[in-house]
């Protein structure tokens, strides 16, 4: 090295420049989510989520977008996406969770990993892209959005894909509040069955409460909510399993990247649940976060969607629609088939 001349210095923080950077895109996406999610207050089975996603695809198809709003779109889709994860971990609490019995804790177990096994299997079979496969089956079996954004970090799959995932799911859970609301009235059925069935086969923790809400308000919300946080809390050790399974794949691939074993974001949620586990926090400020992570989502949502060119969208094909459709069949069968096996829960205020 000649004289003069000195190392740079590695940053601990981010440079005042790259801040500034990401100021204007973030601003942009932060906007649109207040706007969704004001929005869709009030407006029972209107996501947030979905809407978001539908103007920044709409936006990225018809308008010009500006080179110096996408490292905020960036940011938003990927640390929002995260923050967004990490704070549904403060919604669930281990006891709360077991105390469910393990008659539901089976049929959760099941109806994960059987709708996990069979959607992966049946996205190999209609040739779907892997990493939208992937993308699909944790989201339609573990908890939509969230699921595929921890997923996400496993198999580094493309902004357009994971929109695809993320409206897909979001589309078929939506479609699934009024399906539910018709089978619990015309069916007749007691709050433990409807809680069990709702909580059980619906994708978004927000669709199981808007599902419930209708079909039994109170009652049913008590049933059915916790058995869908029981099905969240199988996001950690999936992400991990597949981790693995990644991992060692990778390994046996010349220059291919591992990803982590358990990406940090995954590990905070793990985290938040355990803060929770606790009791300390008190429920109005686990409305607050609630709050906040829909709306770190629906930020994200409206960054996926202005990723996405609808050309690229259109040559999936209706496969993905197809394994979509499939893969909320076969959770709803499965979970049937443990309400009627006498797993279900029982009824409760």
């Amino acid at each position: 090295m000649t004289e003069g001349q000195t190392h740079p210095q590695p940053r601990i923080l981010p440079s005042i420049s790259s801040i500034k950077s990401v100021i204007p895109g973030l601003s942009l996406c932060v906007g649109t989510a207040l706007v969704c999610v004001g929005t869709t207050t009030g407006i029972t089975g209107l996501s947030p989520l979905l809407l978001a996603i539908i103007i920044g695809v709409i936006a990225r198809n018809t308008l010009r977008i500006s080179q110096s709003l996408q490292p905020g779109i960036s940011f938003s889709a990927k640390s929002l996406l995260r923050w967004g994860v990490v704070l549904l971990g403060l919604q669930l609490s281990i006891p709360d969770v077991l105390a469910l019995g393990p008659g539901v804790l089976v049929i959760v177990i099941a109806a994960v990993t059987i709708t996990f096994v069979a959607a992966l299997l049946l996205g190999k079979a209609l040739k779907v892209e892997w990493n939208l496969t992937v993308l699909i089956a944790s989201g339609f079996s573990i908890c939509g959005a969230a699921a595929i954004a921890g997923m996400q970090g496993i198999v580094r799959a493309r902004d357009e894909i994971v929109a695809a995932a993320i409206a897909l799911v979001v589309l078929f859970g939506t479609l699934m509040i009024p399906i539910n609301t018709v089978v619990v009235s015309m069916l007749h059925l007691e709050d433990g069955t409807a809680g069990t069935f709702i909580g059980g086969s619906v994708h978004e923790v927000a669709q199981v409460v808007a599902a419930a809400g209708i079909a039994g308000g109170a009652p049913l919300l008590a049933i059915a909510v916790p058995i869908k946080l029981a099905r969240v809390l199988l996001m950690a050790p999936m992400v991990t399993i597949m981790s693995l399974v990644k991992r060692r794949t990778s390994s046996s691939q010349a220059g291919q990247k591992k990803p982590p074993l358990v990406p940090l974001f995954v590990l905070g949620f793990i985290a938040m649940i355990l803060v929770a586990t606790t009791g300390l926090i008190p429920p109005t400020a686990l409305e607050w976060v609630k709050l906040f992570q829909q709306f770190f989502l629906t930020a994200a949502m409206f960054a996926l969607g202005l990723g996405v060119h609808i050309r690229s969208l259109m040559r999936l094909g209706l496969r993905p629609i197809l394994l979509s459709f499939l893969a909320t069949l076969i959770i709803c069968m499965v979970v049937a088939i443990g309400i009627s096996l006498g797993l279900g829960a029982q009824n409760r205020l």
